[in-house]
């Protein structure tokens, strides 16, 4: 059997998340700008900036769920697949 030569192949050292310190230390850089920030977006959100209500919109309720419905006819040998989008009318929650 082949030997697995995975281990040797380095990759990267910077991929993947970074440490619980290394986020702290960046939210304490950001933290002074964080009322400009706010602001900013808020008046882009104001301004009608279709941008700025996506990004809200996708932080504050977050993405809809997709929903894949597959359907295995085997007298046809068929395979139906449909594609259902998420209702888009969320204040009924």
């Amino acid at each position: 059997m082949k030997e697995d030569k995975r281990k040797n192949n380095g990759g990267n050292k910077n991929a993947g998340r970074k440490s619980k310190s290394e986020e702290q230390n960046l939210i304490e850089k950001l933290k002074p700008i964080d009322p400009i920030a706010r602001e900013q977006l808020l008046q882009a959100v104001r301004g009608g900036e279709k941008w700025a209500v996506e990004l809200f919109f996708k932080y504050f309720y977050g993405l809809p769920k997709q929903v894949i419905d597959q359907t295995i006819n085997s007298s046809d040998n068929q395979i139906e697949i449909k594609i259902v989008k998420p209702n888009a009318d969320r204040s009924n929650k």
